[in-house]
């Protein structure tokens, strides 16, 4: 029988169906959820069709009335024999009172027991020995050579004798979710999709999360016949069934208009799971409604258990040995970077294996007026103007994208040979970046059917696929490179550091043989009772709780070794952020300012975005008023900005609705800017002080922060040849200011 559908079903909805609880099961089978007492809460509707007893009758009334007395004494023992999980368990083979059989799958979910009854022909209980040899085949031939295609080509070939289909297909879901056939058997008669993918709307996210909780699927007929529960709700929850991990489940109409599109009246899918999440499926059609026995699904469900097995582990085994491959050149680099005296020069010596470290085709050095270029890179221009606008949006982090024309406008120009952008700053302050750069890779993906194609054919009484075609249909995709590794990613940052460690280690040579050594003498002098009063702070806290860590080695009391080790680690973490900042205002008072354009409200929205992971879930209320273009470096000038919004977010923690306003006077000569909050504020009779290095007038522990902030701010405001002040009442907020020369002349 063919099951009754709407005229139109919209299949923008289909992610928002409710797949886990669709009231109705397919009629292969009926369903009962039983009390504790194991008496029949709820009966499938199609229930006198197997044993002959009504379904509103058996509400009710003990297990044996629904499926006769001795299957129902039979059924109890199992029963009350076990603990039952959430995954269907087979509890033997049954004949109700009408003599028809019956496989038996129950397990305990939704506050019910829920029981399955599979017809089968045969009255003897589901026969597993005859499978194992072809498990033990599969794993004979899994071996530490044996490729992914060759493992998912026999899993395919196996599933396939098992099951009888006619086709059986091994998909991958890529970053995106479209699943790409990595694998196939199949009968002459049957339809290639071999290398083909599958878009991602194919398997909406809740249908993947399905996938994921239960790994096997079978839908017997697509023409089935649904068999509601009855009642329909839930007597425990008073909700619908959750049958998330039943056998019978119904699917939704959409999928099954989607089987027939595809020519397929019978399908299966075994899940396959890597580390917790769907790497992928084996998918199973047959052109005809075809069972396939709980035995036999079993061997399948077990047979792709081991080769997701096998996949994590050839996946651990090709990451680990890609790893070690880039790790080995880093380290190569670093080795000769540590070598010559100019820095600059040393990085351009290792030009061809900062290269093969990216995998890029072109690489550039930006450092102050230097621009070292090699490989395939853009002209001097284009870098000029992409570092400018990385470092106006506040990308002192490292920045990467495969799509570069999709995060920068000017990037479109740029396709060829720049598709992919590896940007690395390798300075706290300057504008200094080591880029990496990947060409376009013009990919052309063959589709199982056009993904974009939304409309039924003429005719067709209604619109539930994506498509009705899944005839092979090719894209092209330009504009991308190819994607920036995991690993990659993460051992740039770590080269990084190394990169920082090696330029102070310069920086603080030179210094002992530049002229400015007297005057930076004289400046450490001012401020180095606070430095050592601060420093010494935290490795004080250190060092105690160590000694206190020792004195409890022999205690049992694991929580206060914790609480011990917790605070260690951030004083440690303090001492190393005291340390960091003041080399950032060290370096500032030396660093050449590169002044341009900059764009102050895209430069605020910049540092808001970088804000986002501070506030969290905390209410900000933003009021930007317009905001002019000035001429200044845009690098110091984001990290003075930076700075003044970070401390309104941090010293409004206390206000149920934070507000911060930011706006700019005209004064003629200059520009004013503004940063107001409703926060802690600060007593003005202490505000010569505000400014200082390690000044704080608020206590650390109310308050988390090393007092160089505004240092910074000063220094980088004054560079500019402007001022800064600041106003505030004690416990209703503070207002920041800071003036720029229209006209900026060089100091």
């Amino acid at each position: 029988m063919t099951q009754a559908l709407p005229d139109r079903l919209d299949i923008t909805g289909c992610d928002k169906e409710p797949i886990r609880t669709p009231g109705s099961i397919q009629p292969h089978g009926f369903m009962l959820t039983l009390s504790p007492a194991l008496d029949v809460r709820q009966a499938s509707a199609n229930l006198a069709h197997w044993s002959g007893v009504q379904a509103q009758a058996a509400v009710g009334q003990p297990l044996a009335a629904a499926i006769g007395a001795e299957a129902g004494e039979r059924l109890a023992l199992e029963l009350h024999g076990g603990a039952l999980g959430q995954r269907p368990s087979y509890l033997g083979t049954i004949t109700a009172g009408n003599g028809k059989h019956f496989d038996v799958l129950a397990h305990a979910w939704d506050g019910l027991t829920i029981v399955e009854f599979e017809s089968v022909e045969r009255a003897h209980p589901a026969d597993f020995r005859h499978l194992y040899p072809l498990i033990s085949d599969f794993l004979a031939r899994v071996n530490d050579d044996a490729s992914m295609p060759a493992l998912t080509d026999l899993a395919a070939r196996h599933v396939r004798s098992v099951t009888g289909y006619g086709r059986v297909m091994v998909y991958q879901f890529d970053p995106s979710g479209h699943g790409r056939v990595v694998a196939e058997s199949k009968a002459p008669d049957y339809d290639a999709y071999m290398g083909q993918s599958f878009p991602a709307s194919d398997i909406p996210a809740q249908a993947r999360e399905l996938y994921t909780l239960s790994p096997i699927r079978l839908i017997q007929d697509a023409n089935y016949e649904p068999a509601p529960l009855v009642p329909d709700a839930n007597p425990v929850t008073g909700n619908r069934n959750d049958l998330t991990f039943a056998a019978l489940r119904s699917v939704s109409p959409v999928h099954l208009q989607y089987m027939r599109n595809m020519g397929t009246l019978a399908s299966m899918s075994v899940s396959l799971i890597v580390k917790g999440k769907l790497w992928g499926l084996i998918s199973c059609h047959n052109a005809t409604p075809s069972a396939v026995s709980v035995e036999k699904r079993t061997a399948c469900e077990q047979l792709g258990q081991i080769l997701s097995l096998c996949i994590e582990s050839r996946e651990d085994g090709a990451e680990l040995q890609f790893r070690l491959d880039v790790r080995r050149i880093m380290v190569e680099m670093l080795g000769r970077l540590t070598k010559g005296a100019d820095f600059i020069d040393n990085l351009s010596g290792v030009f061809p294996e900062l290269l093969r470290f990216a995998r890029a085709g072109g690489v550039a050095v930006v450092v102050d007026d230097r621009v070292l270029t090699y490989g395939d890179a853009p002209d001097e221009a284009a870098i000029r103007a992409l570092s400018t606008w990385l470092a106006v949006h506040g990308h002192t982090e490292l920045f990467h994208t495969n799509n570069l024309a999709g995060v920068y406008p000017a990037g479109a120009e740029l396709t060829r040979n720049a598709s992919g952008l590896l940007a690395l700053p390798i300075s706290r302050i300057h504008q200094h970046y080591l880029l990496w750069f990947r060409p376009e890779l013009v990919q052309t993906v063959e589709w199982a059917g056009n993904p974009y194609e939304k409309q039924a054919l003429p005719g067709a009484p209604t619109q539930l696929s994506p498509r009705q075609s899944f005839a092979a249909w090719r894209e092209t995709i330009h504009g991308h490179s190819l994607p920036w590794h995991a690993a990659e990613i993460e051992l740039t940052t770590e080269f990084r550091s190394a990169l920082l460690g090696i330029a102070l280690e310069r920086a603080e040579q030179m210094a002992e043989l530049a002229e400015e050594l007297g005057r930076a003498n004289k400046e450490l002098e001012a401020f180095s009772y606070s430095v050592s009063h601060d420093l010494r702070a935290p490795l004080r806290h250190i060092v105690g709780f160590s000694d206190l860590l020792i004195e409890s080695a022999g205690s049992e009391d694991a929580a206060m070794r914790d609480r011990f080790l917790k605070n260690i680690k951030q004083s440690a973490r303090l001492a190393g952020k005291l340390v960091d900042d003041l080399l950032s205002f060290s370096q500032m008072g030396r660093a050449a300012l590169r002044p341009t354009h900059v764009d102050m409200l895209e430069l605020v929205n910049g540092c808001i975005d970088k804000l986002d992971l501070e506030i969290g879930p905390r209410k900000v209320d933003w009021h930007i008023d317009h905001l002019p273009v000035v001429h200044a470096d845009p690098a110091f000038l984001h990290l003075a900005m930076f700075n003044l919004l970070s401390n309104a977010v941090k010293f409004t923690g206390g206000r149920e609705q934070a507000v911060i306003r930011i706006w700019c006077d005209d004064t003629g000569d200059d520009y004013v800017f503004h940063v107001a909050d409703n926060g802690a504020g600060f007593n003005k009779d202490y505000v010569h002080k505000l400014f200082g290095v390690f000044q704080r007038l608020h206590r650390m522990e109310d308050f988390q922060g090393t007092g160089i902030g505004l240092a910074n701010v000063r220094r980088i405001v004054e560079r500019h040849n402007g001022r800064v002040w600041a106003d505030s009442i004690l416990g209703e907020g503070a207002t920041f200011s800071f003036s720029l020369p229209k006209k900026y002349s060089s100091n």
